[in-house]
């Protein structure tokens, strides 16, 4: 009778297999710490791709298939597309090393770009061309070239290989090509940028300037702003420097924090300022950010560690309106106040709590716990035991039904650590008492 052979598999790609969890559904709270399980073999297969490319590619396609085995037993919110898309990258880059025909492995590209279910490899040329060697780069250029020309000829739009055509010619710094299918499409404020942005980098300043020139002028024909219209107006500034041009370049930056003031805008601005002149600019645009909105204000009086001035403005404010704040300005402000103004810190932890709550999202009731706990810890530190009380009362009687907080926030109520737990009458004293 003879003996079955025994197959070795790679220790890799039962690493792989391991680290995909088949047959188990990953949802949001598990897909970080899955991602990053994933990530570690990631980093053991971009290892051994300096040693030993052709077993690497062999490895990454093994792993891309595994993820696409996945794709349906994931509640994806980004991090596991990254993951595909480094690995798409790294896949890319391990056949180059091991001197592979470039037209083949453009070939496998495109064709992976052009049959992906879930859509990860939808524009994977905007990550793929930073790995692709110069030999690459231009095979990729020929076949999509190939793909625009021949969409254009048949009467369909071209827009998709536009598209990929403008991100290989702006990673070659291939300006004149750039401009060509600009021209045989349609040129917006995103090409001026581009188009700048490669004239800058060969040192033509002037002839970048006149690129943001252009696209301002074609942005600001559209009805809303864009983003390529305020990385224009950014740039023109910068470009205005280069040229000695300081004080045109600090009244355009003078201009745009009227007209929105923002943290941001202010260290731009300040960036243009003279050092003699800045105490009063400082003045100006704090003063200026008194007419703005709440939420830019907060961050630039945090930025600016005003803290007075903060803590003044925020005293005067509802917490109806700390709760229709972003968390983005919120959560740095209160942390910053937390040791100084407790009082007014635990205002702003209890609205990032309450406002999760108020929207329902069960995905953050984790954070709602965290931003109460150090609401609970700044009420202390201020001898301001009944507002907290009066928090507790509250959330038992308008969240008493939402299943997934009210276990948490019982324990956090009632002083006990998190493996800790209420008895039955504790409980029920808990939730009855407070709605009488």
């Amino acid at each position: 009778m003879k003996k079955r052979a025994i197959v070795l598999r790679d220790p890799l790609e039962v690493a792989i297999e391991s680290a995909l969890r088949p047959g188990h559904f990953i949802d949001w709270r598990m897909e970080s710490t899955f991602t990053s399980d994933l990530d570690e073999v990631a980093e053991q297969i971009d290892q051994l791709a300096s040693t030993d490319p052709q077993r690497a590619a062999r490895i990454y396609e093994s792993f891309l298939a595994g993820c696409y085995e996945k794709a349906d037993e994931i509640d994806d919110d980004g991090y596991f597309g990254q993951v595909i898309e480094g690995l798409y990258c790294g896949w890319v880059k391990a056949p180059q090393a091991a001197g592979a025909d470039p037209d083949k492995t453009v070939s496998l590209l495109l064709d992976r770009m052009g049959h992906d279910p879930y859509g990860y490899a939808d524009q994977l040329e905007r990550e793929a061309v930073k790995v692709l060697d110069k030999a690459a780069l231009a095979a990729l250029e020929r076949a999509v070239r190939t793909l625009f020309d021949a969409k254009e000829k048949s009467g369909q739009s071209p827009h998709r290989w536009g598209e990929a055509l403008r991100t290989i010619y702006a990673q070659q710094q291939n300006i004149p090509s750039y401009v060509a299918v600009c021209e045989q499409t349609e040129f917006s404020a995103q090409d001026s940028l581009a188009i700048a942005l490669m004239q800058k980098a060969e040192g033509k300043i002037e002839d970048a300037l006149s690129s943001v020139e252009r696209g301002l002028l074609l942005d600001n024909k559209k009805p809303y702003a864009s983003s390529a219209g305020h990385d224009l107006a950014k740039l023109k500034r910068e470009l205005l420097a280069n040229l000695g041009r300081q004080d045109e370049a600090l009244a355009d930056a003078w201009a745009e924090f009227q007209k929105t003031p923002s943290k941001y805008r202010y260290q731009e601005l300040m960036s243009f300022a003279p050092e003699p002149a800045r105490a009063d600019w400082r003045a100006k645009a704090l003063d200026v950010a008194e007419h703005g909105s709440l939420d830019s204000l907060i961050d630039l009086l945090v930025e600016t560690k005003e803290t007075d001035r903060l803590v003044r403005r925020l005293q005067d404010a509802s917490d109806e309106v700390f709760e229709g704040l972003s968390h983005f300005a919120t959560g740095p402000a209160a942390e910053f106040l937390a040791e100084t103004h407790p009082g007014v810190a635990a205002r702003l932890f209890r609205a990032m709590g309450m406002r999760i709550l108020k929207a329902k999202k069960s995905k953050y009731y984790h954070e709602a716990l965290e931003n109460f706990e150090d609401a609970k810890n700044c009420y202390e530190r201020a001898n301001l035991g009944p507002e907290w009380e009066a928090l507790v009362v509250e959330v038992y009687r308008e969240h008493y039904r939402k299943v997934g907080f009210m276990p948490g926030f019982e324990r956090l109520a009632a002083g006990l650590g998190p493996g800790q737990k209420l008895s039955y009458l504790d409980r029920a004293r808990k939730r009855w008492l407070p709605r009488e």
